[in-house]
């Protein structure tokens, strides 16, 4: 029987303690680098983030084109699925941040007639006295 050691040993050149130190420091970078955001930004850029995510699904499909066997096909399709919704999700927070600086039709034309009245400017009599 194979021991874990020798296992991992064998799967290449990188182990999965260098895979897990990656993965830390990169959850500390994104940790600090998200907290440091003010909130009033925070939703744009993670928007725009999400959307950027495309390029994860283009990997992941990709990856699956590749995949052998059930359980690669299986996790393919996932990446895949968890991909597609992250773009999706990006573009529906855009739209939804979007609409909020859009003026509701009733106000517009509130506006609009606040506009026509500063137009107009004062009535002033041509012949009137100083």
């Amino acid at each position: 029987m194979i021991g874990h050691a020798t296992l991992l040993a064998q799967v290449g050149g990188t182990g999965i303690v260098e895979y897990l130190t990656v993965f830390v420091l990169a959850a500390f970078v994104g940790i600090e680098v998200v907290s440091k955001v003010p909130s009033i930004l925070h939703t744009p850029l993670m928007s725009g983030s999400n959307a950027i995510h495309g390029i994860v699904l283009v990997g992941a499909l990709s990856i699956m084109g590749e995949a052998q066997g059930t359980a690669q096909l299986v996790l393919g399709f996932l990446a895949v699925f968890l991909a597609t919704l992250n773009v999706v999700g990006g573009f529906v927070v855009t739209d939804r941040m979007l609409e909020m600086f859009k003026a509701k039709p009733n106000e517009r034309a509130a506006r609009a007639q606040v506009g026509k009245a500063e137009d107009a400017g004062p009535q002033h009599d041509a012949g009137g006295a100083a």
